[in-house]
């Protein structure tokens, strides 16, 4: 096996795969990216079991074969060296030697047969989406997902395919985030599947968005996406996720418009003193005003006014600061909306334009 291409065009596939590579492996083969070269296309892919990365790419001077190479010393060596450098990469026997200009670097090998495969994901669905409308769906909603809960269902994403919707949410008990889309070709089916955290991040990473469209396809335990340069499988977790349209609330019917900066603003000047524990922070609405407060056990206090629209008067609720700043982040409309029932009731916050994407806050008792 051998082949040649530049520092720059090498370095993006080993990039989007090396991630995917554990730093601690059961299997010493895991620590490694199969490198394969068949017909002047160079292809990589990296696995922890779990999920699985391959990224494709033409090279020059290529003789065809595959051998595994350790990940992290491949990509640290590409990185180290010079820009514009062509960089040769040439197997002899169970060794490799990775070469540009003065420099050479000679790494060990494990045979391609001991490298697991992924099962073949038999598509019972099949979405076409744009790149931009699946990062965007991932971007506005995975930081609500949990982390090592032991409602393990939660700690990933799901996605509700709906035949011509297509719906991405996350929890962890104490918020929700949901963002959809619709989808130019139906599927005919519903379908509910959850990704798992490192398979949605590694997939967010990838997604580089524009108007290219990618191809997911949907299998009994694993989901796939499909781009020209890449192909990334993950497995799903086998769980059920809670029935999240009975959390979205209902006759939260008492609206506060507010401008988004503005409000980001003042409840992170009001986060500076709040508890350090648990991040509370006191809204109190009045007609065309919010007023917020923190205080923690130093008896400091912090408190701050924003102008809004509102007709709403004597409503005190106490929220989570991390978890109404997170909403307000995924949101990107100036104007934002948030809907109120009681002080002991959830809130709902959305942009004022549309209702694509919600975001629920459990309230605070402070």
């Amino acid at each position: 096996m051998r082949f040649s291409l530049q520092r720059e065009a090498f370095l993006k596939p080993l990039a989007q795969v090396v991630n995917v590579v554990e730093r601690r492996q059961t299997l010493p083969v895991l620590a490694n990216f199969l490198v394969q070269v068949k017909d002047g296309q160079l292809s990589l892919t990296g696995t922890d079991l779990e999920v699985e990365m391959v990224s494709r790419i033409s090279v020059d001077n290529a003789n065809d074969g595959e051998t595994t190479i350790p990940a992290r010393k491949l990509f640290d060596i590409v990185r180290a060296l010079p820009d514009g450098s062509v960089i040769t990469v040439a197997q002899t026997g169970d060794k490799v030697t990775v070469s540009a200009g003065r420099s050479r670097f000679t790494l060990a090998t494990l045979p391609s047969n001991d490298f697991p495969s992924v099962d073949e994901v038999e598509a019972t669905d099949r979405i076409a989406i744009s790149e931009a409308t699946l990062k965007e769906l991932i971007e506005r909603t995975s930081f609500a997902m949990a982390q090592q809960d032991v409602r393990y269902y939660l700690n990933g994403l799901l996605f509700d395919v709906r035949d011509t919707l297509l719906r991405c949410v996350a929890t962890d008990g104490h918020r929700l985030a949901l963002c959809e889309t619709p989808l130019e070709t139906g599927t005919g089916n519903k379908r509910q599947i959850i990704v798992p955290r490192k398979g949605v991040t590694e997939l967010q990473r990838l997604l580089e968005g524009g108007d290219r469209e990618i191809e997911l396809e949907i299998g009994r335990s694993h989901i796939r996406m499909k781009r020209d340069d890449a192909m990334f499988t993950s497995k799903l977790i086998d769980g059920r996720f809670p029935d999240y349209e009975a959390v979205i609330p209902i006759g939260a019917d008492r609206l506060v418009t507010v401008d988004r900066e503005l409000l980001k603003a003042s409840l992170q000047r009001a986060a500076i003193l709040s508890n350090e524990k648990y991040r509370g922070v006191r809204v109190e609405v009045s007609p065309g005003q919010l007023k917020i407060s923190a205080h923690n056990p130093e008896q400091e206090e912090a408190q701050d006014e924003v102008e809004v629209d509102t007709q709403v008067s004597d409503l005190a609720i106490g929220f989570n600061v991390n978890y109404l700043l997170d909403a307000l982040s995924a949101l990107r409309d100036e104007q934002v909306v948030i809907q109120l029932r009681d002080s002991n009731s959830s809130a709902l916050v959305r942009e004022a334009s549309n209702e694509k994407s919600r975001h629920v806050v459990m309230p605070l008792r402070l």
